[in-house]
């Protein structure tokens, strides 16, 4: 049987155009819709009810996915496991999408030893990466504005006018494998499982989400002021601010906690925590 999980809601509910062009892409004919929003219930019986002979897609974007990874719980998937996107960001498939074919990318070795994140006492798989910074404040104001049905939120200019009036930048204590170090005036924070994050920024461009290690990067742009920062932080969506060393610090590794010196907003592939102090990462 194929079965296709959709979030009805992902990029704003054009998830029927994703549907059509998915079927008509694969001559898909006989299949079973699941919204992988509303199943969470019954996701274990559906999960453990697969076989070999099965095939299963997510159409979505990163929070889809993102989702969807927090509910199997580790469950080893038996069957071909698809992602074809259909999101507004899709950072999860710009960082693998040499690896699909006619748009969907086969997920069962993406999703195998996924690292996790513990925020407020809460534990949390991701795909992609969590950001901890200016990062988090956009997201935070983002959801914002989308709660006043503001329409076309501009994430660049909720960046740029943060980072010239609104965004304080704290000091952290960063601790990578047991190896602490402090940075002052703290920009971004975030720890990646791959190379993007944010609709595009190419925050890690060194990472590899298929590391024979499993190590993820933590990558830190701090010490700048206002308008130093501002001008490399377009330099992000090429992953060229690496350059700037003097401001930019990557550290690999596979137990990573961050620390900040007053609260900020995180982002988790997406999705916002307020008011966070301190995450830590842990990839077994």
């Amino acid at each position: 049987m194929n079965y296709i999980l959709y979030n009805t809601k992902s990029n704003s509910g054009k998830y029927q155009e994703a549907l059509k062009n998915y079927k008509d892409t694969f001559s898909l004919k006989d299949y079973k819709e699941l919204d992988v929003i509303s199943f969470n219930d019954d996701y274990r019986e559906f999960l453990y009810s697969l076989t070999k002979n099965d095939t299963v897609t997510i159409i979505g974007g990163d929070g889809t996915l993102s989702h969807f990874v927090n509910i199997m719980d580790r469950i080893t998937i038996p069957c071909n496991f698809y992602f074809y996107p259909s999101g507004t960001g899709n950072d999860f498939f710009n960082d693998v999408k040499e690896k699909s074919e006619n748009g969907r990318v086969l997920l069962n070795k993406f999703i195998k030893n996924l690292p996790y994140v513990l925020v407020n006492g809460k534990k949390y798989f991701f795909i992609n990466g969590i950001g901890f910074g200016i990062d988090g404040y956009c997201c935070e104001e983002g959801d914002r504005l989308h709660a006043l049905n503001k329409k076309d939120v501009n994430y660049t200019s909720i960046a740029i006018k943060g980072l010239l009036f609104h965004y304080k930048a704290p000091n952290a204590k960063i601790t990578v494998d047991g190896v602490s170090k402090t940075y002052k005036r703290v920009w971004l924070a975030p720890t990646m499982k791959g190379r993007y994050y944010g609709g595009g920024m190419m925050v890690a461009p060194s990472q590899n989400r298929l590391d024979e290690n499993n190590l993820v990067s933590n990558v830190v742009m701090y010490k700048s002021g206002k308008l130093k920062t501002l001008m490399v932080f377009p330099s992000i969506f090429k992953g060229e601010h690496v350059k700037h060393t003097e401001m930019v610090e990557i550290r690999q590794g596979k137990d990573i906690i961050v620390e900040f010196d007053k609260p900020q907003a995180l982002q988790i592939d997406g999705e916002t925590i307020s008011n966070v102090l301190k995450y830590e990462v842990h990839v077994k």
